[in-house]
């Protein structure tokens, strides 16, 4: 069944077997609430390492129950990343999340070579999957988060994260388009040759599951009216269900013109790692947090 809403990822997650949060650092009112309404909600079961002492202030001053929770006690948000992350090593949780440590912290602890959850040859990505008010179906995005300037390599992988998004989402055949700033090919602009390429590899069977097409601008990529009148043709342009940005500068402006300027709701996981790991900050609202633990649970 495809999800076509946020609320109906919620709804999908809820009706599945619960898979168990971890949150690294959670001694913060914003981090949990978000995981008591995650619990609440029926999408996980919750782990929260960290200060016990705070966590317990801070529950009641929520008026939060306790034993809704299990509780590690970590004296430091570094000690408390790294036990978070030995958790998912050690099988004793399927999702990470991060708490009130800083994101340094964070993918420090998940990057960690010897004790980590990166896979030799890995690559870590931010996938976004956005609901805006004035398009039809979510969009999935990447990357506006993680890697600054992908190179061709990783622009493969990230075209592979948004699939599998897309694929777990209850889309069969997604489309892809490589985004670049015009649908002409431009060989002296690597953002559009790039897209060509992938483009060709997928055409070629190189890149399984999907359809693939770029370079494209963003108009003629998501709006049919723009890609009739550009005489774009395939079965992508207008249509697209995933958008491959071609470096962090222009999906990160996408993403926040998205949601502060055009108000739309997100949910986000950083993938790569053995498991979905949730970035949230403290700016994110409720429904995101809730939405990027829901995107993680069924991913996971």
């Amino acid at each position: 069944m495809r999800i076509n809403t946020l609320d109906d990822l919620l709804r999908a997650v809820k009706d599945r077997p619960h898979k168990r949060l971890v949150v690294a650092w959670a001694n913060d009112a914003h981090t949990l609430e978000a995981v008591n309404a995650a619990v609440e909600a029926g999408l996980v079961e919750a782990i929260l390492v960290g200060d016990e002492a705070v966590m317990t202030k801070v529950l009641q001053e929520l008026k939060l129950p306790k034993e809704r929770f299990r509780m590690v006690h970590s004296p430091t948000a570094t000690e408390a990343a790294d036990k978070a992350v030995a958790m998912i090593r050690f099988g004793e949780a399927d999702l990470l999340m991060k708490g009130l440590l800083s994101t340094e912290l964070y993918m420090k602890a998940i990057l960690n070579k010897e004790q980590g959850l990166l896979e030799p040859g890995a690559i870590l990505s931010h996938v976004t999957v956005m609901e805006h008010p004035g398009h039809p179906k979510l969009l999935i995005a990447g990357d506006v988060a993680v890697i600054p300037e992908p190179e061709f390599k990783e622009k493969v992988a990230i075209l592979g994260y948004l699939v599998k998004t897309a694929k777990a989402l209850g889309i069969e055949t997604p489309k892809v388009a490589v985004l670049a700033a015009s649908e002409q090919v431009q060989p002296k602009m690597r953002a559009s040759a790039e897209a060509a390429l992938l483009s060709k590899m997928a055409d070629r069977g190189q890149i399984k599951g999907a359809l693939v097409d770029g370079p494209m601008a963003l108009d003629g990529a998501i709006d049919p009216e723009s890609a009739r009148i550009k005489g774009m043709g395939g079965l992508v342009a207008g249509y697209a269900d995933c958008l491959l940005f071609p470096n962090l500068e222009a999906g990160n402006t996408f993403y926040k013109a998205g949601t502060k300027l055009g108000g739309a709701e997100i949910a986000a996981v950083v993938a790569g790692a053995r498991v979905p790991c949730v970035l949230s900050s403290r700016g994110d609202s409720t429904k995101t947090k809730l939405s990027s633990i829901a995107l993680a649970a069924l991913l996971a």
